[in-house]
């Protein structure tokens, strides 16, 4: 049986000592799955219960399960190898050295401020992105940044001539079968997030970025339940390879730093984490909003949690640690 009693309860202490209201979490050993529900959907404006089939804002889990499938669809279909400059699909972006692997693993050093960025509209924000330079930490820093994975959005979009976000619809959820992942979710399936210009927002992306790009936006924006996120995790892990529009063989490669040493290691998109004994690494991707997954392909097991830390108010330090020690927590207990 599937036993991480310690990750448990540090999981369900986060809402007994309200660092969130309300928690999903699932781990996934081999065939089993346990999964569990415990605390509120909100406690402002008004108290809700949390439901098991509770759609989230899965924030910048949408880089993985959204834009970097598509990618590795069109890498495994022979069509990109990663090693494509991105001025090749956008020639207005100046700077050829920029691969899409640099983009992929987030060694691209492109960083800047882009000046009245919430004013801006999307045609706007999209060309300061394009125009953003090319810092001294390319190739020499791993700096997680959205950036990158917008601009990976726009290469989707000069290939198929369709915004990244129906490209995932057309070609990643439906064929999947996930039927709560979506981008244009029923508002009251949703758990209310952060309180944003004097409302709360509800079934309404939390990134900035996500809601002036809309349909461009390959950063951010996704929503999806506790039960797709379960699905997908099983075609990571190899239990069902069907659920992914890409090879086991491909799967596998995402299990693998891709950086070069001396750097944070990285896989395509994916955060890495290592097997506390055996030092092989596993995928981990964590969101804004409070959640995250955590998966192990070698002893086939997971972690999925799905929280709202930002309700109803925005920073929430004391999460961000829980989360580091529930992460530590899982990789002891699944060593076992």
């Amino acid at each position: 049986m599937i036993d991480y009693s310690n990750t448990q309860n540090l999981i369900e202490s986060m809402v007994t000592e309200r660092i969130v209201p309300g928690v999903n979490y699932a781990f996934i050993k081999d065939e089993q799955v346990f999964t569990s529900t415990v605390g509120f959907a909100s406690t402002y404006p008004k108290v809700t219960q949390l439901s098991p089939f509770a759609i989230y804002d899965l924030a910048s889990l949408t880089k993985v399960i959204i834009t970097e499938n598509i990618l590795l669809k069109l890498y495994q279909d022979g069509q990109l190898n990663f090693t494509e400059p991105l001025h090749d699909f956008i020639p207005e972006f100046k700077d050829e050295r920029v691969r899409l692997f640099h983009l992929l693993t987030h060694t691209s050093g492109i960083r800047g401020w882009i000046k009245n960025r919430d004013q801006l509209s999307r045609e706007e924000l999209i060309d300061a992105i394009i125009h953003l330079p090319v810092t001294e930490e390319f190739e020499h820093k791993m700096r997680y940044a959205d950036t990158n994975f917008i601009l990976l959005g726009l290469v989707i979009k000069k290939i198929f001539g369709k915004p990244v976000q129906e490209v995932g619809q057309n070609i990643i959820i439906e064929p999947a079968g996930l039927k709560n992942t979506t981008f244009t979710p029923e508002k009251d399936l949703c758990v209310p997030t952060a309180v944003y210009q004097g409302r709360v927002l509800q079934g309404i992306p939390h990134d900035p970025k996500a809601r002036q790009l809309g349909s461009d936006c390959g950063s951010a924006g996704l929503f999806s339940s506790m039960n797709d996120l379960v699905k997908l995790s099983k075609g990571y892990l190899g239990l069902d390879k069907s659920i992914l529009p890409y090879s086991q063989n491909l799967v596998a490669k995402l299990f693998e730093n891709k950086n070069p040493q001396g750097l944070k290691p990285r896989s395509w998109g994916w955060d890495l984490r290592f097997d506390p004994e055996l030092h092989y690494p596993l995928i981990l991707h964590t969101g804004f909003t409070g959640v995250l997954m955590l998966l192990d392909r070698v002893k086939k097991s997971g972690l999925i949690l799905l929280t709202n830390r930002i309700h109803p108010t925005g920073h929430n330090q004391v999460f961000l640690t829980m989360r580091e020690r529930i992460i530590q927590g899982f990789l002891k207990e699944n060593d076992h």
